[in-house]
């Protein structure tokens, strides 16, 4: 039997490389998002060119009733529970702390982790009911132990998902579901290259690797900890970062 695999935030960026490769693997993928409608459904139409199948729906991932109801149509579709989850969505707001609006604070920690928290509860209650267990993937952040100044909302809401991370990894484990957090690095998608147009010359210098990564650098680590290959791997955070956050301030270069 195919996979149910389900993504948060597969419109656009890391999400909808995720969309497209799962599906391209053979699975049944079905994906929310917010926003561009369009946008979703060239996701839609590329996956079906490729001899895919998707599904997609709008729904806000910070709100219950909307991921209930999104897990419901997602379900139906595919005619089956869910086996894999990919907790991809995310914003992020690029103030001080001392300028950061409420609204901003609420809506990012809201998304980010209040959206991690009801996808995997839903999800992790469908493969429970099912009885046949399943994976968990958060997509975490460099912010997941790094200060980013600027981005004090979005790095809170990443070093909660890790934690968060963990201590569904030790709930959800002796119900044979795995739960691992990947962080990827600076990496290349739409929205970094309209934030900052010299993005990849600035954070490719800084990375060991000499380069920023791409979403296609995220995807096979994803789909390792989706699969059997990682069935006693759960609790962990895998960086995908080309070492950038392994390496120390130095001032020697």
């Amino acid at each position: 039997m195919q996979r149910l695999v389900i993504i948060t935030g597969g419109s656009t960026g890391i999400g909808r490389q995720l969309v497209k490769s799962f599906a391209q693997s053979g699975d049944l993928v079905a994906f929310s998002y917010v926003g561009s409608e369009e946008s979703a459904q060239s996701v839609l139409d590329e996956v079906s060119a490729a001899g895919g199948k998707a599904f997609c729906a709008a729904a806000d991932v910070g709100e219950s009733a909307a991921v209930q109801g999104f897990f419901d149509a997602a379900c139906q579709w595919a005619g089956q529970a869910p086996d894999v989850l990919i907790n991809n969505a995310g914003v992020q707001t690029w103030s001080s702390l001392l300028d950061l609006a409420e609204d901003d604070w609420s809506r990012v920690i809201r998304t980010n982790l209040t959206g991690t928290f009801l996808n995997t509860k839903e999800a992790a209650r469908r493969m429970v009911e099912a009885g046949k267990g399943g994976a968990v993937i958060n997509i975490g952040s460099g912010c997941n132990k790094t200060a980013f100044p600027n981005l004090v909302d979005y790095t809170a809401s990443k070093g909660g998902v890790e934690q968060f991370t963990k201590v569904a990894a030790v709930e959800l484990g002796p119900k044979g579901i795995r739960v691992n957090c990947v962080a990827p690095g600076a990496i290349a998608t739409e929205r970094t290259f309209e934030e900052a147009p010299d993005y990849a010359q600035t954070w490719g210098k800084v990375t060991p690797l000499r380069r920023v990564g791409t979403p296609q650098d995220i995807v096979g680590p994803v789909m390792f900890l989706a699969s059997e290959a990682a069935a006693f791997v759960t609790g962990q955070t895998v960086w995908v970062d080309g070492g950038l956050f392994t390496r120390p301030v130095w001032p020697y270069e």
